[in-house]
This record gives structure tokens, sequence and C-alpha cells, in this order.
């Protein structure tokens, strides 16, 4: 009985092993796909949030034509890089603080699609071409004020011309942070002011040079981190931002 019992062991054990060894068989994700987000208009990346504002969406098509969609966070800058990808089709898109770039009727029937079909292999490299809801733009650079507060001026403008993505301006906000990644997502709320706008009120900062200046003293002997970022009332709100500019504080 015992002898029965060690042999039907034995079987069992090879039986696992040999289940993993064929798990094992199948090599890491080791594809790139980076590539950046940029505004049609200026050329320049379409300015975000870290880890939550822009993200590029996935759907591999090689296997099936009805894939789950895979999202790739894009970096503030407007920039992404993914390093842990399978090789294969994919149709690609952008999803952020910009005019759709796939879009549907009432039907559900697709009226756009800017989307790009790419064979992923080795290093791939995709750009895109957006419209962002809004274009924001330094005036000048940032001053340190003798009361220990920083002013910076800003100019915001439509970045698409389609009145259907031309909501209200919601809110136009002056963010600061200690260190590079500053944004709705990520603030210190001590010295950041914050303005919302109800109804219209917002759309007459539209073409305007504004004046924004933080709120408290910031401490000195140490580096702020700024940007203004301003949204509308479209769809799940998303913020546009400026790029980030540094202070220091003597």
């Amino acid at each position: 009985m015992r002898k029965i019992i060690y042999t039907l062991a034995i079987c069992a054990v090879t039986l696992v092993g040999s289940s993993c060894s064929k798990l094992d068989d199948y090599a890491a994700p080791s594809e790139t796909l980076n590539g950046s987000v940029v505004d049609a208009g200026t050329g320049k990346t379409v300015q975000t949030e870290q880890g939550s504002g822009t993200r590029i969406k996935l759907l591999e098509i090689s296997w099936s034509n009805n894939p789950t969609p895979f999202y790739i966070a894009s970096m503030q800058d407007g920039t992404f890089n993914y390093t842990k990808l399978f090789a294969g089709k994919n149709v690609i898109s952008a999803e952020g603080p910009f005019v759709p770039m796939v879009q549907t009727d009432n039907t559900g029937k697709t009226i756009v699609d800017k989307s790009q079909t790419v064979d992923i292999k080795g290093t791939t490299t995709v750009n895109f071409s957006v419209e962002p809801f809004l274009r924001i733009e330094w005036v000048g650079e940032p001053v340190l004020n003798a009361d220990g507060t920083i002013t910076v001026q800003v100019k915001i403008n439509r970045g698409t011309n389609d009145p259907n993505f031309q909501q209200d301006v919601s809110d136009i906000n002056l963010y600061v942070n200690s260190n590079k990644f500053v944004g709705n997502n990520n603030f210190d709320d001590r010295y950041s002011p914050l303005t919302s706008y109800g109804g219209t009120d917002g759309n007459a900062k539209l073409g305007q040079t504004l004046t924004l200046t933080t709120k408290g003293v910031l401490p000195g002997q140490r580096q702020y981190f700024i940007r203004v970022g301003a949204r509308t009332n479209y769809g799940l709100k998303y913020y546009n931002y400026t790029d980030v500019k540094t202070v220091t504080a003597p």
C-alpha cells in the first residue's frame, strides 16, 4: 500500500513540474512602445498630469476581434515609454485633454477614427497629433516677490475650432509643489490658488493676459515647481497645462 501511495506522489510531482516548465517556456514581454502626443497647432507636446492625465489605449488584434483594452499612462510632458509589451498588431489611440481621436454618433457608429494600427516589435515609435481643449502659454517668467509669493502671467486660448468641444471654462489654477511632478493630482494646497467659474464666466478669461499669485508665504532656501492648469466642462474634465517652471527661493 505504501508503495502505491509513494508511486502516486511521484507521479503528481512529475506532472506539476511538467506543467510549470511549460508555463516557463513563455518569454516575458519585452517590446517597447514610445512616442508623444503633440498639439497639432503648435507642434509642442500636450502637457498633462503624471499618471492620471493622458493615456495611450492599445487594442491587440493579433488574436481577437474584440480585445480587452490595455492602457499606458503618459508622462506629464506628453511623452510615453513602455518597455513590457508583447509583440503583436495593435490599434492604438490616445485619450486625454483634447478632441477625442475616436468618436461615435448617437447610434454607436464610428464617425471619426484617427487611431493607428501598428505592429509592435522591438522598439516602436508612435506619435499622435491632436487638438487640445485649451492652450495655456506662459507670458514672461515667474517673479519671486519680496513678500515670499510668486507671481506668474499666462494666456489661455481655445485649442480647437470645433464648436462641439468648446465647452465653458470651469477652472483656472496655479499649482505649486516641492517636486517636479505638479498638477491637479499633486500640489501643495497651502500655496496653490484654485479658482472655479460658474456658467460662462470663465470664458471671459480666454485671450487675456492673466496674472496669478501664490497664496501664503513660501519658505526660503528651496526650489518650487509651478505650472498653470485649466479645464472646460467637457466629458471627464481633463486639465490642460503649461509646462513646469522652477523658482528658487533664496
